[in-house]
């Protein structure tokens, strides 16, 4: 069978399965296995079982189980309330106000769950009520959360730099520290816009509190210190080398189980419904991941990378084209698939192209997350557009429409790295 014939069966079986409903796990896994039996002689069951428990047998992954963990934790906790009630004073005298505290509330969340569903969950709840209460516009409510909940897939401690990793063999600790400078970089566009957006449309924003004095914001301010501390404690243990992210996840557990018991909101039930929820995520995404490996392996042996690498090659593309060819690929799957299926569905086939190409595989896989953030909150299947829905029971479209903006300055995020590519690469190089 020709290579053609046997990429273009693989194509149609992939969109059936999927079509289908089959978990993506079990699709990974049926591609493989219909690739090793159409397009190679090579025993498939031992290819198989080695390759499954090689790739699930990766002490690297033990911080994916750990971060769930924690983020579940805090996730349940009063923490996050804390964080709104510290964040809202200092908000007050910028222009777009209260709006802030959507931007930076996802930002420190997103440091300590590494999930865009959960910070667009939690902080939701509890700014959503607020600030309707207060008579800010529903459309920028809904749009700063819909666009800054992204930032949990990037800055560090992030589920899919896990997975990316480990798909890819690169360091995790060198992946989280490379997202924190594009993490920043994208809060800062998103504050940068908010603020003129305010200052054009300040009959749209209701009337400013009472401002407070700065002893009073400063009190308030304290309910920032312990999820401030466990940030620290995660991330500076990484970059200082003390410990390993699994190591640190592991701190970050306990630190996360001790702070939820000082705000007094640790109970049995909690503790029995985050150590749930983070083992159901935590397989799902094993599975995937196993497939995925099993894949990846399965597509060595028919040589349909390294063709397509070669093909892609040979139209002499540059690193830029090739880019915005990837951009336009992984938006498009983005819109069917979550984020982190579709990192691991395509790694085998686009990294080839990649290194052929040049780029560094470290600074690919931030710009892979920056687009992953994209495709979020893009219909019909963004998963922050599906949480924001629930919670303010707005139709998709209008909570597309809202979330737009966000999407064009993650664009103007991603032409930022492409240009000055020392955005993600200057602190890992620091380590």
């Amino acid at each position: 069978m020709s290579i053609f014939l046997l990429s273009g069966i693989l194509l149609a079986l992939l969109f059936l399965m999927l079509g289908l409903g089959l978990w993506v796990a079990f699709s990974l896994m049926g591609l493989g296995v219909a690739a090793m039996m159409l397009g190679t002689s090579a025993p498939l069951g031992t290819v198989l079982a080695t390759t499954i428990w090689g790739n699930s047998n990766s002490w690297a992954l033990a911080a994916l189980p750990l971060f769930i963990w924690m983020g579940e934790i805090l996730f349940r906790s009063r923490l996050s309330e804390d964080m709104f009630t510290g964040l809202a004073p200092w908000m007050e005298r910028l222009p777009g106000r209260l709006l802030h505290v959507n931007i930076f509330g996802s930002g420190i969340f997103a440091a300590v769950s590494g999930s865009s569903a959960a910070t667009a969950a939690t902080i939701g709840k509890l700014s959503i009520p607020e600030l309707k209460r207060r008579g800010y516009p529903e459309r920028m409510m809904i749009g700063t959360l819909a666009g800054s909940a992204t930032l949990g897939l990037l800055i560090p401690p992030s589920i899919i730099l896990i997975v990316y990793g480990a798909a890819t063999e690169q360091s995790i600790a060198r992946l989280f520290i490379a997202g924190v400078l594009p993490g920043i970089l994208l809060i800062a566009l998103f504050v940068g816009y908010v603020a003129i957006w305010g200052l054009m449309n300040g009959d749209k924003l209701p009337q400013a509190d009472e401002r407070l004095p700065l002893g009073e914001k400063l009190r308030r301010s304290r309910r920032l210190i312990p999820i401030v501390g466990l940030i620290a404690g995660v991330i500076g243990s990484i970059y200082a080398g003390i410990a390993s992210p699994t190591d640190a996840a592991a701190v970050g557990v306990a630190l996360a189980l001790l702070l939820s018991w000082g705000s007094g909101s640790l109970t049995r039930q909690t503790f029995t419904e985050g150590l749930m929820s983070a083992t159901m995520t935590s397989c799902m995404i094993a599975f995937i991941l196993a497939g995925a490996a099993f894949l990846t392996v399965a597509m060595g042996f028919t040589g349909i990378p390294a063709m397509l690498a070669e093909w892609i090659g040979g139209m002499n593309l540059s690193p830029y084209a090739l880019l915005a060819a990837l951009t336009v690929f992984f938006v498009i799957m983005g819109c069917f698939l979550d984020g982190i299926s579709v990192v691991v569905l395509t790694t085998s086939v686009i990294m080839p192209m990649v290194e052929k190409a040049g780029i560094d595989t470290m600074w690919f896989g931030i710009f892979v997350v920056i687009v992953v953030e994209m495709s979020q909150i893009t219909p019909p299947v963004g998963f922050n557009l599906f949480v924001l829905q629930s919670l303010t029971g707005r139709n998709i479209l209008t909570v597309a429409r809202a979330a737009f903006p966000f999407f064009l300055l993650m664009l103007l995020a991603l032409a930022l790295i492409v240009m000055f590519p020392g955005i993600v690469t200057w602190l890992p190089s620091k380590m």
